[in-house]
């Protein structure tokens, strides 16, 4: 049986006698109805004598039919139903039998009803139309709910009925199933007993063919003996043969009983057999008809279910007759409310033909008046006119004696002008020479730039030098620095004066000079373990030579703390000496003696400190890398502060970098301020948050600092709780955190790229700021580049092509393509860096025509020895060169000869390499990940600008990645080579100076340094 009901709706939409709208929706859904079928398959049953009782076949099919319902969504005018109801019942004992209801549809207008006023009554004919057209409409709709609920009933009584047979025909599969348990029991007993018996007989035959055996060997020693014996064995014989024929005769009766007993078992075991292979077939059979079964069932229960929604349909069905019923009661009532208003129309229109017959009268009159007023006027007119003229004379006269005495205050107000012209004449005199006096004083007091920045450092460092050996009060120490900190003249000509004279003199001169100059921008003290050209690992060195340079130009006094390594690049050191003094520095319990030494580095004054500690810290051929670099740098950390207290300088911000000087924060809020350095804000900057410097919590007392900051808001590690983290500490007390890009910034506040920092940088996230670094658009400057062969410029690129051919002769590459594509690429070959991208970037550039050139080396044995292996295989090779060192004449050479520059990072805080690439003309392929990501932008990406597209970059780090970037860059290359020198000019006028850069770090200082004067007022 299958049966299929449609969706219907009812809704109506009316308004009440306040004229607000009411909605009444009936929606109905009777869902497809699962079919029943029920089919139960011939069983047979065969027993040991072949007698089996047969059942008649019994067959359920019912037919499957589709269900069609259709909804049409109203409109704001009018709601229309459509109402599908198609039932379609199939037996196969009693027929088909269809019923289909014809599809009815019926659209009930909106009833808009108004609250009445003078200005709509014209509208109440086409509302008495609407009324009538809905009533009939509701009529309809009555009826049709009547005949859909009848229907409803009819299929109830259907549903009824074919739950009844499906019960049946359960029952009796039932039985069924139950008979054919109890048979398959009996043969399984009897399949039982059949298996006993073919052992005891299989047992006892093989008893016989073991006598059989024995019998024939008696035979064998009986011949043989008969030719050997006498006659007294003779009778011994005969008896014995007679004995023998006996047995045998009893062992061949009793094995031919056995032989027909076997083979009467075997026909039973045969017969049973098959049996039992009409038993699986007849299991089988009931098996499919136990799935049968569960598939009734299920049917039975959504029969149910469906039967308990269509009941609950058919009451809802019923409560909207009532609602029907209210309808048309409430129709009656508006039938009512719209005789009402006619009359009050046909009033309201008798009314407005009287209004409009009044107006026009009023009109008319309207009229009259104003000619009679027009009249009244020409007769005054004339009456007046008299009377002006005398009125007329009398106020010219009156105006002329006014003229006469306005004549005599202006003379007297001239001459009063003429007097105060002569006055301010006299006082813009003296105004102006007042102002030639202050113009000429100014010009004394303006910083002069005759000199270089050395010299100015030079003398930053001489008036350090003589406040540590006490030879100047810390008040004049002060004074004399601002002076040389505003590049003063005054200073100049003094210590040029007295430059030959000894240093007494010198002190003379500066103490006759000291005024109170006005203070012109922050003091910024860098402590750092690099500082390029002299102590450079990496980008480090150069973010901190940088970043000071560009304060400095920008008129800060910037000041530098580094250690004394003895593999540091003195040469390149200005002005190198000791100070007379000696700073002591708490260490692992006891106080320490550091030499401090002073010098200058490109301009910036720098002070070296030389620890006297017998583990020599800073005397071991190498910056980082040795086991006890948590001691190293802790104890400098400490050291670095106590020069700047015992200095008695007042710095306004200490910027500390990286984990190796993230003890400064700590140090100074926990104990220095304490002792009277106060005025600093602290500034830290993470270069790459991959290298943390933890250590055992033991570690942290070496320099003073307490054991209870290892806690879990302070300095204890978020992955391993004995472990104290110098740059979490950092984060924790600077005022303010810095990283070297914002998607950097991004990257390290999330669980991968925080490296177990993520949830600290997280909460501290509004002192937290992404700034991308800068580069020394001085010392990367092709256009005066004393490394490289021929200097060139972005308007004169035929250098470049020169610096191509020179390198390539250095390093025995083949010349004789000029055009042929060189990749460069210069790196610490770390995971970092992405050295299996590295790897496959040099052959695939081979693959694709073009030469390779690699510069730098590995801190990591395996890959260093890789590599080496690499560059054996590639020694003499004429496209691919790699030199596992770091060479800084070289590198300047790559980047000027280099057409392309590949960084394949897994991930890169902020580089340097793409932006001096750009800044020499090479075309960056990058990776999309930190200050890659802010700085090289895809040529083929339609979401950038077109005048911000400077390289190729790629988004996974894999061959493929690199292989996409790699062969559109080459494409670009050798079919577009006007467009390639586009390019390659556009990527060289890019301004990747510090400016930029230290105007985003000066806004922060000023932002921290007035929150803490703010502070520090309120208190």
């Amino acid at each position: 049986m299958a049966t299929k009901l449609s969706t219907f709706f009812f809704g109506a939409d009316c308004h009440g006698l306040n004229g607000n709208k009411f909605n009444t929706r009936l929606a109905v859904r009777y869902p497809r109805l699962l079919p029943i079928y029920c089919k139960m398959r011939p069983r047979n049953l065969s027993s040991q004598s072949s007698q089996h009782k047969r059942q008649q076949e019994k067959k359920f099919s019912p037919e499957r039919t589709p269900m069609d319902g259709e909804i049409q969504s109203n409109d704001d005018e009018s709601s229309e139903i459509q109402i599908s109801t198609e039932n379609r019942i199939s037996n196969t004992d009693q027929g088909t039998t269809s019923h289909a209801d014809d599809d009815t549809t019926i659209t009930v207008k909106n009833i808009d009803l108004v609250d009445f006023n003078s200005s709509s009554l014209l509208a109440e004919n086409s509302l008495m139309d609407k009324a009538n057209h809905g009533e009939q409409l509701l009529k309809v709709q009555l009826e049709d709910l009547i005949g859909m609920i009848r229907n409803s009933e009819r299929n109830i009584l259907l549903l009824n009925q074919a739950r009844v047979r499906a019960l049946q025909d359960l029952d009796k599969v039932l039985g069924e199933k139950e008979a054919l348990q109890g048979e398959m029991n009996i043969l399984q007993m009897r399949l039982a007993e059949t298996d006993a018996r073919i052992k005891v007989a299989t047992q006892e035959k093989i008893h016989v063919e073991i006598l059989e055996g024995q019998l024939e060997k008696l035979k064998k020693e009986l011949s043989e003996r008969v030719g050997t014996e006498g006659s007294a064995t003779s009778a011994y014989n005969n008896e014995n043969d007679i004995l023998n024929d006996r047995t045998l005769q009893s062992h061949v009766n009793q094995f031919s009983s056995l032989s027909e007993e076997l083979s009467s078992l075997r026909m039973e075991n045969v017969s049973l057999k098959n049996d039992i292979s009409l038993l699986k077939a007849e299991l089988s059979n009931v098996e499919e008809t136990d799935e049968r079964v569960l598939t009734l069932e299920k049917e039975r229960s959504s029969l149910l279910a469906n039967l308990k929604e269509l009941e609950s349909r058919v009451a809802i069905a019923q409560d909207d007759v009532s609602k029907l019923s209210m309808l048309k009661s409430e129709c009656k009532d508006l039938w009512e409310k719209i005789g009402i208003l006619q009359g009050l129309l046909k009033k309201a229109t008798k009314q407005a033909d009287q209004a409009i017959s009044v107006l026009q009268e009023n009109h008319d009159l309207r009229m009259k008046v104003d000619r009679l007023e027009e009249t009244l006027g020409e007769v005054d007119a004339y009456r007046l006119s008299s009377e002006r003229l005398v009125q007329y004379n009398d106020l010219m006269q009156q105006k002329i004696r006014i003229l006469e005495e306005r004549l005599q205050r202006s003379d007297q107000e001239i001459h009063s002008h003429v007097q105060l012209y002569q006055e301010s004449m006299k006082e813009f005199q003296d105004i102006l020479n007042s102002l030639i006096e202050e113009s000429k004083e100014r010009a004394s007091n303006e910083p002069v730039d005759d000199m270089p920045w050395e010299f100015w450092s030079h003398l930053l460092l001489i008036v350090d030098g003589c406040l540590l050996e006490k030879k100047i009060s810390s008040k004049d120490a002060k004074l004399l620095r601002e002076m040389a900190w505003k590049r003063d003249g005054r200073i100049r000509d003094a210590y040029l004066a007295c430059k030959d004279k000894n240093e007494g003199e010198v002190v003379k001169a500066f103490l006759g000079l000291i005024t109170s100059p006005k203070h012109p921008g922050f003091h910024i003290i860098h402590i750092a373990a690099e500082m390029a050209p002299v102590a450079k690992v990496g980008g480090l060195g150069d973010v901190v030579t940088g970043l000071s340079k560009a304060l400095q130009k920008k008129g800060h006094l910037v000041e530098i703390v580094l250690p004394k390594y003895d593999c540091m690049q003195y040469e390149r050191i200005g002005d190198l000496r000791v100070l007379d003094v000696i700073v002591e520095s708490y260490f692992d319990g006891q106080l320490f003696k550091n030499k401090v030494w002073v010098g200058t580095i490109e301009g910036l004054p720098v002070y070296f400190i030389e620890p006297h500690h017998p583990d020599k810290f800073f005397w071991r051929g190498q910056f980082y890398g040795e086991r006890d670099d948590f001691k190293r740098f802790s104890f400098f950390s400490r050291a670095a502060l106590e020069l700047i207290l015992q200095a008695d300088k007042k710095p306004d911000i200490i910027h500390c970098h990286d984990w190796q000087t993230a003890f400064i924060a700590p140090l100074y809020w926990d104990l220095y301020v304490h002792k009277g350095l106060n005025s600093a804000r602290i500034c830290f900057t993470c270069h790459n948050f991959e290298y943390q410097g933890t250590a055992h919590a033991s570690d942290l007392a070496s320099c003073g600092l307490d054991v209870h900051l290892n806690r879990p808001d302070r300095m204890q590690d978020n992955s391993a709780h004995d472990k104290v983290n110098p740059v979490k500490g950092a984060v924790v007390f600077s005022n303010i955190v810095t990283t070297v890009s914002p998607t950097y910034a991004q990257e390290v506040r999330t669980a991968e790229g925080g490296k177990g920092l993520h949830t600290t940088l997280s909460s501290h996230s509004r002192k937290f700021v992404g700034i991308l670094n800068g580069i020394d658009t001085d010392a990367w400057n092709p256009a005066t580049d004393a490394f490289i062969k021929v200097q060139y410029n972005a308007d004169d690129l035929q250098g470049k092509v020169e610096n191509k051919e020179a390198i390539r002769k250095h390093l025995g590459l083949s010349s004789e393509n000029s055009r042929q594509p060189l990749v460069g690429c210069i790196t610490r070959l770390v995971p970092q860096k992405g050295v299996h991208l590295i790897r496959h970037a040099i052959y695939r550039t081979l693959e694709l025509g073009g030469q390779f050139i690699l510069l730098g080396s590995s801190p990591v044995s395996h890959i260093q020895s890789e590599f080496e292996g690499i560059a054996n295989h590639f020694q003499s090779h004429p496209h691919i060169r790699l030199i596992l060192k770091y060479d800084e004449a070289l590198s300047h050479s790559i980047y000027a000869a280099s057409d392309m520059f590949i960084i394949p990072s897994i991930f890169e805080p902020c580089g340097l390499t793409q932006m001096i690439a750009m800044r020499y003309g090479s075309v960056p392929i990058v990776r999309k990940t930190g200050g890659l990501n802010d700085s090289v932008f895809d040529i083929d990406d339609d979401t950038i600008p077109l005048q911000f597209r400077n390289g190729f970059t790629f988004l996974t780090p894999d061959e493929q990645g690199v292989n996409s970037a790699l062969e559109r860059a080459f494409n670009h290359y050798t079919n577009n080579s006007e467009n390639w020198q586009q390019l390659v000019e556009k990527d060289m006028a890019i301004d990747f100076s510090w400016d930029s850069s230290a105007s985003q770090y000066e806004e922060l200082y000023a932002k921290s340094v007035a929150r803490a004067r703010t502070a520090a007022n309120r208190t």
